[in-house]
């Protein structure tokens, strides 16, 4: 079995992963991330994926690499990771109450193929009061995340109900990400 590296630094990402007991080794890559307005959320995500795997692919050629992204939309607008405090306060002032999508792509790639795909999770917020938003702005949870909460840590407190899969929220859509492996021979360890 050819040697599996996670392109990314996401502590999620690389839990999703060892939940699946499938072996592989974390390198990081340093890509420009900036949003091209000309991009659909789902294109955006997908190219990210695709930019982190083949950065780390390019020194890793005898490996297969799996990138991942995402990001939440409310009304049309990507919601990336907040800058400060202010900026964290404003996303979660603009998604209580309302349902929004969590969009999260993946790509593969080895030296005999390459897979890009992206997994949509609709997400329904509880309407928040300023002092839940405070409380879980204490929490510091909010400001490495995309749209300013993590679903897997106090943010589930924040969410009514979700519709789809649930992993994909958290970073990576883990039953798809797996069965894909699987074309390039990468298996879980059970």
């Amino acid at each position: 079995m050819k040697p599996f590296i996670l392109a990314s630094g996401s502590p999620r990402r690389k839990e999703l992963l060892e939940q699946a007991n499938i072996s592989f080794t974390v390198q990081t890559s340093d890509i420009d991330e900036t949003l091209d307005p000309a991009q659909s959320p789902e294109q955006f995500v997908q190219s990210l994926a695709l930019q982190k795997a083949e950065a780390v692919f390019k020194s890793n050629q005898h490996a297969v690499v799996l990138g991942s992204d995402t990001v939440v939309v409310l009304e049309g607008q990507i919601l990336g990771k907040p800058n400060d405090r202010d900026h964290a306060r404003d996303m979660l002032t603009a998604l209580s109450g309302k349902q929004h999508s969590v969009i999260t792509g993946v790509a593969i790639l080895s030296c005999e193929q390459q897979k890009t795909f992206f997994v949509e999770t609709r997400v329904q917020f509880w309407e928040l009061s300023n002092a839940e938003i405070e409380r879980y702005l204490d929490t510091n949870e909010p400001f490495d995340k995309a749209g300013a909460y993590g679903i897997q840590g106090f943010g589930a407190t924040l969410v009514r109900e979700i519709a789809g899969d649930y992993f994909a929220v958290v970073g990576l859509p883990l039953a798809l990400t797996v069965r894909q492996l699987n074309h390039f021979g990468i298996t879980p360890n059970f």
